[in-house]
């Protein structure tokens, strides 16, 4: 997912019952009675697990927060040959709730937070970053250990040393590159999670046919703003050098370089053809379409601004690619990424819509692994159980969608948010599909048939918890 996709997304959650009986918890705690390690401290718990340390305990009312590490294998097939440490979090409610995995497919966000799922059941939450992000990357680094069997054998094995404590429900989720985690997750190791939430997740079956996602920009939205926002991408190619002076200028104010990418003209054309997928990734349509601006009589600097709004200039300087090398590599290496046409840029563009080879640096060997996806995609269309993706009507991602297998036995959904982008949720759906999916996922996690019928999140809405741009910066933006 390119530049476009950083900002991925996060979700929300619910509110405190003891024993799904809708009496309001106050307070975490540990409700079980009689068992002895029940009766520990939920810290002490947690620190006795072997390969578990405390990086530190945050306070927030209601709940316990903890900044772990974990020792993993860099290499699951082979556990002797090193370790490194991985960072999670726990979000501890009480024992006797169910639990939510959620996963950014990033790096991980150290402040509180609740994923929508774990609002609607009123879990806990555990949190993992992903392998290879700074600062859960071996040293020294074999990129060749970075996939998605090996990531999702990390999820794995922290469920299996959280599973004593945490011992009811588990749904998993993620949006965007967290719901592809989910969703492979899933795919190897389909006994750990009773359901799976996931969110906006790509589904790039054939790395070398993206026709769908051309399909797609050439019909989203009106024509009057598609037409606004192709017409400043070819203004702004057409003002290459004066727009390629401002862009300059950005970058020495900012100490950016362009090593990486291969130069200053690659990174400005990458960031200007990236601006129609943007929009149509993040930009509220509604009202965004009003603040395209007239290419033809717009002055450089409202293009260069608008750019900067949509896109990011510094998304292909070293600086701003540095952080996300590990999701660059695997775009390469196995998940794919979109290579969409934009004719109406022929004879201006001079690159094309650049893979991600060139957003990593050259020491890193990549080989692409075509039948990954396949693989996966065969597995969900053929054997997934209780899986649940939610899409946005305006999201380029949702083009090629998961396609889950299908019947009551199978009980998995696709459903699409009208109106909605890349922060697509659970919210946002029509209200019959927005009661359905609720009511699976409080089926998934235990909530009696009664209850979950109801449809209705179990925990109040949280402003600081569930603020929705929480880790807008961790999630997929490009």
């Amino acid at each position: 997912m390119r530049k476009t996709l950083r900002w991925v997304l996060s979700l929300v959650v619910l509110i405190g019952t003891v024993g799904f009986t809708g009496v309001t918890a106050t307070a975490a705690t540990d409700a079980e009675q009689g068992a002895p390690a029940a009766q520990k401290d939920i810290k002490d718990r947690l620190l006795a697990i072997k390969g578990m340390s405390l990086i530190e305990e945050k306070p927030y009312d209601g709940y316990r927060f903890f900044v772990l590490n974990y020792t993993q294998p860099v290499d699951h097939r082979h556990p002797s040959k090193g370790t490194f440490q991985q960072r999670i979090t726990v979000l501890h409610k009480d024992t006797a709730r169910p639990t939510v995995f959620s996963t950014s497919g990033y790096g991980l966000n150290t402040n509180p937070g609740r994923a929508e799922p774990t609002r609607l059941i009123d879990g806990n939450q555990v949190s993992m970053e992903y392998r290879f992000f700074t600062p859960s990357r071996p040293a020294p680094a074999d990129w060749s250990k970075l996939n998605i069997w090996q990531a999702a054998t990390d999820q794995h094995r922290i469920f299996k040393v959280l599973k004593p404590i945490y011992g009811k429900k588990w749904l998993s989720t993620g949006a965007s590159k967290g719901g592809m985690t989910a969703t492979y997750f899933e795919r190897f190791y389909p006994r750990d999670m009773d359901g799976v939430v996931a969110y906006v997740a790509p589904n790039d079956v054939n790395n070398r046919e993206d026709s769908a996602y051309d399909r797609f920009l050439d019909t989203v939205g009106t024509k009057e703003c598609r037409a606004k926002i192709e017409a400043v991408q070819h203004e702004s190619l057409v003002r290459r050098a004066p727009m390629k002076k401002l862009y300059a200028d950005f970058a020495a104010a900012n100490n950016h370089t362009f090593k990486t990418i291969g130069g200053i003209d690659k990174a400005f054309e990458a960031v200007v053809l990236d601006v129609n997928w943007g929009f149509w990734q993040y930009q509220p349509a509604a009202t965004a379409c009003a603040d395209v601006p007239v290419a033809k009589t717009a002055s450089d600097a409202t293009l260069f601004g608008w750019i900067d709004e949509v896109g990011g200039w510094a998304s292909y300087t070293d600086q701003g690619l540095e952080y996300y090398t590990p999701y660059y590599y695997q775009a390469g290496t196995q998940l794919g990424s979109p290579d969409i046409k934009q004719p109406w840029l022929k004879g201006l563009s001079r690159y094309g819509y650049q893979p991600p080879r060139n957003f990593v640096p050259r020491e890193i060997p990549m080989k692409f692994q075509k039948n990954a996806m396949k693989d996966v995609d065969r597995w969900v269309r053929h054997n997934s159980h209780r899986m649940l993706f939610v899409y946005g009507e305006n999201d380029p991602w949702g083009a090629e969608p998961f396609r889950p297998a299908r019947g009551a036995k199978h009980d998995s959904h696709v459903l699409t948010a009208p109106g909605a982008n890349h922060g697509a949720n659970v919210a946002g759906l029509a209200a019959a599909d927005k009661a359905k999916a609720t009511e699976r996922i409080l089926a998934w996690a235990g909530v009696p048939a009664a209850q979950a019928a109801q449809a209705k999140p179990l925990a109040p809405y949280d402003a600081k918890l569930d603020r929705r741009d929480r880790d807008r910066e961790q999630m997929l933006r490009r």
